[in-house]
């Protein structure tokens, strides 16, 4: 299996559900087991950008996830914000990679900051103090200086910055292309196998030689 076995995935208050959606049902279908941690804003947002209403008690959540993505029983995890005994809160018990897609720019203050004040915060403060994989994917435009700065700290933590900012060159068609584009780049991050946008060389994407 390429790639780690298990993720955690946190989506936070920006736009863009889509994106975290898309990339839980891909990693669901390469069999990885996620734990999934979900802002209270982030819910607000996917009620208002999809037709996806989750539950508020975390065990509803993962039997409606489960459900949703197609899942095997204990595939996904759904934790709650001060699930402090939960296995992302310790770096013994911490997946090897952390996606946080959307991430809204008060999430990337708070990462950067160490702030911990909830679960999400947590887990990438692990993630970070264990030099394990952070993906931050924020969504947000245009960036303030205190964005950028906070960016750019993360990355000197090593932290992988990808905005979601999809490319137009695979020629896209719909919505579903451009969700696609940005979650092909995140699990080319994990080198998960994905099958939605052709490696850079392999494809000339309609561009004449």
């Amino acid at each position: 299996m390429n790639g780690p076995e298990r993720i955690t995935l946190a989506m936070t208050g920006a736009s863009g559900a889509q994106y975290g959606l898309r990339l839980l049902d891909c990693l669901v279908r390469e069999d990885r087991e996620v734990h999934f941690l979900i802002s209270k804003a982030a819910q607000l947002v996917m009620a208002t950008e999809t037709d996806v209403v989750l539950p508020a008690k975390p065990q509803a959540m993962q039997a409606f996830l489960t459900e949703y993505t197609g899942a095997a029983d204990g595939q996904i995890r759904v934790y709650g914000k001060e699930d402090w005994m939960s296995p992302v809160a310790s770096g013994s018990g911490a997946p090897a990679a952390m996606v946080v897609v959307p991430c809204s720019t008060g999430t990337l203050s708070a990462i950067a900051t160490g702030a911990c004040n909830n679960l999400i915060e947590r887990a990438a403060d692990v993630t970070l103090k264990e030099r394990r994989q952070l993906i931050l994917v924020p969504r947000e435009a245009p960036f303030s200086t205190i964005h950028l700065e906070n960016m750019l700290k993360l990355s000197q933590m090593g932290a992988v910055i990808l905005p979601a900012a999809p490319g137009f060159y695979h020629q896209p068609q719909t919505i579903d292309d451009l969700v696609d584009f940005v979650v092909a780049r995140i699990l080319n991050l994990l080198n998960i196998p994905q099958d939605m946008l052709p490696r850079w060389g392999e494809h000339h994407f309609g561009v004449d030689d």
